[in-house]
Parts: structure tokens; C-alpha cells; sequence
């Protein structure tokens, strides 16, 4: 997904661009954290996600040049200043700091790392059958540690709507994804929020993303999966408020 927060009153941030996967991290979270209170959200989809046309994107690297420019396109756009992505969007969110020319003020990356493997059972699983690996996604205490009912659903259709072409490309896009020797020239300040409870990256994977980034904070959400910003909206919200404002 990706969203646009515009900054609160007296705020010295301008926009910031935010990418994530197939995961229905972009719409929803828009709804609970463009309140009044702090910079709102606003949408963007991706190629190939939500009513954006796809692209012909070969997992990898195409794919995240193909994503990095939508992201660019939105940000200077919107003339945003700060950039944010979760899970596979902070792969998409790295590699358009490292591979695009442009100057940008801050970074948030949550549940996301330098390398984002996949499990081969679960790139197995998408391939044979797709329906039966997006259930399995939703499994207790995999993507979620503790969601609700609603929460499932709304989830679970973002991923069938999302369909298996695109959400094989971007979990193959993450296999592939590793810039762990790069991070050095991410020179701008960087928040890592990481879910307590995140199976699909770990915590102790985030920390240490935090600890090798040059200008970095680490924030843990307890209670929280790998969407601590549906999990755990008023946690996250605080956490990110504090960085930027």
C-alpha cells in the first residue's frame, strides 16, 4: 500500500509517502491514523494493487523499480518529505532511497528489514493453492498475533482482491530483496517500529536494521504482529507522531 501524511498545524514535515505489500495495510490504515491529531494518510495504490493497472514486473529487482517509481511519482507529487513502508514496502521504501536521485527528510520502517526472507513452504503454498496459503496467513499467531474477526476479513479479501499473480510477484520480490550492505548510505533519520509478536520478521531482525542504519530509532509495539498499525493503531500512531513531530 501506499499513503501520503500530510503534516498537523505548525508541523516543519510536509507530506510522506508510505508503500507496503499485498497485506491490507494501506486503506485501513489510512482510516485509523488520519485523524486530526497528528499528520493524516492518504492512499495510493501500487501497480497491481487496489485500482491501479498492473505492470509486466519480473519479481526482483524489476518489480521494485516498478514500485519505486510509483512511490516517486507520489512524493514528489504530493511534495512529501518523508517516506514510510511496511513489510515489503520497506524493501520498496530502501530501494527508492538507494536507486532514485532525491532528497528525503525521514524514513519509517515497520515490520520490515534489509533482507526480507521467505519461507519456502509458504512461496510453495501460494504457487499450489492460493486461497488455502492466504488462510494459512491468517492463521493464529502468523501475520496477526491477536486480531479480531473484522480484522481477518477485511485482510483476507485484500489479498484475494489483490489476486495470485501480484501477491506471488511481491512475496518473491521479498525473497529476493537484500541491501543489508547498503545500509550505510541511508544517511537520513529512520524510526524501525517492530511488532512484539512478528513471526514473518522477527523483532531481533529489526534491531539490528535499527543498529546498522547510521541515523536510526528502535521502537517495539507489544501485543502487536507484523501490522502493529491495525493491531495496535494508537500505540503506533503515538510512536510515529513522537518521531516526526
Amino acid at each position: 500500500m501506499a499513503f501520503i501524511a500530510r503534516p498537523a498545524a505548525g508541523s516543519p514535515w510536509r507530506p510522506s509517502a508510505t508503500t507496503g505489500g499485498p497485506s491490507p495495510t494501506g486503506r485501513p490504515a489510512v482510516r485509523q491514523y488520519g485523524d486530526r491529531d497528528g499528520p493524516p494518510a492518504v492512499a495510493v495504490d501500487l501497480a497491481g494493487h487496489g485500482d491501479s493497472d498492473d505492470v509486466e514486473a519480473d519479481p526482483g529487482r524489476g518489480t521494485l523499480d516498478a514500485y519505486a517509481d510509483d512511490v516517486l511519482a507520489v512524493y514528489e507529487a504530493t511534495d512529501a518529505s518523508v517516506l514510510c513502508g511496511n513489510s515489503m514496502g520497506g524493501a520498496v521504501v530502501l530501494w527508492t532511497v538507494l536507486e532514485r536521485d532525491f532528497d528525503v527528510e525521514a524514513l519509517l520502517l515497520v515490520d520490515s528489514g534489509a533482507r526480507i526472507p521467505v519461507d519456502d513452504g509458504l512461496l510453495d503454498a501460494f504457487d499450489r493453492n492460493f486461497e488455502s496459503a492466504v488462510a494459512s496467513m491468517h492463521a493464529p499467531d502468523t501475520l496477526f498475533y491477536d486480531p479480531d474477526e473484522d480484522l481477518i476479513e477485511v485482510s483476507e479479501q485484500a489479498f484475494l482482491e489483490t489476486g495470485p499473480t501480484v501477491t506471488r510477484r511481491d512475496f518473491r520480490t521479498c525473497d529476493a530483496f537484500d541491501v543489508r550492505h547498503r545500509l550505510e548510505a541511508v544517511e537520513c533519520p529512520t524510526l524501525v517500529v517492530a511488532g512484539e509478536h512478528d513471526r514473518l520478521v522477527p523483532p531481533r531482525f529489526q534491531r539490528t536494521l535499527a543498529e546498522r542504519l547510521p541515523d536510526a530509532e528502535y521502537v517495539e509495539l507489544d501485543g502487536a504482529g507484523h501490522l502493529p498499525m491495525l493491531e495496535r493503531p494508537a500505540a503506533f500512531n503515538h510512536a510515529v507522531r513522537a518521531f516526526l513531530l
